[in-house]
């Protein structure tokens, strides 16, 4: 039985019993996981701190003030602690404490990630492989959170790693960020890895300020899910790019046309805004290609980019891909010519 990826009458079929998880990921092995050269890569001290405990004793003006500065760094940095809203804050903490709605929401948090040490190992994994490829990388002192997304998801720098775990509860949560549904899929569970690696990416991947074109941001976004992809090795491309694997399968077998969308219309050098985040920024789906074609479609194919640019290019490490800036240069020497399936 036959059906068709995309509603379209040009995309290809592809057979209902085709397996997922073999289609997902190029480059996949039997295991699901790509290659990993960081394997073997000496394990990196990871602290974790749980701050929702704390933050719901919080009861009066004094606790809030004690809490601050009982975490300094998450305060300084996350809470934006200053002089000038020092009282704000501390008269506005007590009420997100005690509010009934972010507490029950604080609980489902608990729920949805009852295991500090799974969480713990999880972010291990992934800074042993960050610190394998970039020697000088520095973990930095994690701390959880309930913000009630008053705040941001994941705050990342050089001294503090914050991750407002409230946001990536699920589907199941009786509050969830406002945000459109094709964005939400992307915060569950098993979203926050994919989204903390592309974060961290942002400390090393470099791109021209002055580059503004539809390319530059399609492969400085590829950039950063190849990064993603290297430090999550068995993460699949779908939960890379917070698409359906159906998404995932329907733009494998259609690369060509999608490229090919790309060339006729003449959008690589566009540095019209609006037409660049029309394919590369968030949007529900790109009708101009096919109606169910997946918002963010520049960013995957970025990311088929770099890819091929890196087959091209075995020796190029981790470090000089995202050292390099001229995102032309790399379009160049991927030699990237989908074909069809």
């Amino acid at each position: 039985m036959k059906k068709n990826i995309f509603v379209g009458r040009r995309w290809l079929p592809w057979l209902l019993g085709l397996s997922v998880s073999l289609a997902s990921c190029k480059g996949e092995g039997a295991d699901g996981c790509r290659p990993d050269a960081a394997a073997d890569a000496a394990a990196v001290p990871v602290r974790v701190q749980h701050l929702e405990q704390p933050f719901f004793t919080i009861k009066t003006a004094v606790d809030a003030r004690r809490f601050m500065d009982a975490h300094p760094g998450f305060s300084r940095y996350y809470l934006q602690r200053q002089s000038a809203n020092e009282k704000a804050l501390a008269e506005g903490l007590p009420q997100l404490a005690t509010n009934a709605a972010l507490q029950q929401l604080g609980r489902e948090t608990a729920a949805a990630f009852p295991d500090s040490a799974a969480l713990r190992r999880d972010l291990g994994e992934m800074f042993r492989r960050v610190h394998y490829y970039f020697p000088d990388f520095r973990v930095p002192p994690a701390v959880t959170f309930v913000s009630g997304f008053l705040n941001q998801d994941i705050y990342v720098s050089d001294s503090l790693l914050v991750l407002s775990l409230d946001w990536f509860v699920g589907p199941k949560a009786s509050k969830r960020p406002d945000l459109p549904q094709y964005m939400l899929r992307r915060y569950k569970p098993a979203g926050l890895l994919p989204l903390l690696a592309q974060n961290v990416s942002s400390k090393y991947n470099r791109h021209e300020l002055t580059a503004n074109t539809a390319l530059d941001a399609m492969v400085h976004a590829g950039k950063a899910l190849y990064f993603a992809s290297k430090v999550l090795p068995c993460t699949p491309d779908s939960l890379l790019l917070g698409y359906t694997n159906r998404e995932i399968i329907g733009l494998e077998a259609n690369e060509e046309r999608v490229w090919g969308h790309f060339l006729e219309k003449n959008l690589l050098y566009s540095t019209t805004p609006f037409l660049v985040q029309k394919y590369v920024g968030e949007r529900p789906n790109v009708p101009e290609i096919d109606k169910t074609c997946p918002g963010r479609v520049g960013q995957w194919v970025g990311l088929q980019i770099v890819r091929k640019y890196v087959a091209e290019h075995p020796d190029v490490s981790l470090s000089r891909l995202m050292a390099e800036k001229d995102a032309q240069r790399i379009l160049n020497e991927s030699h990237y010519r989908p074909k069809k399936q």
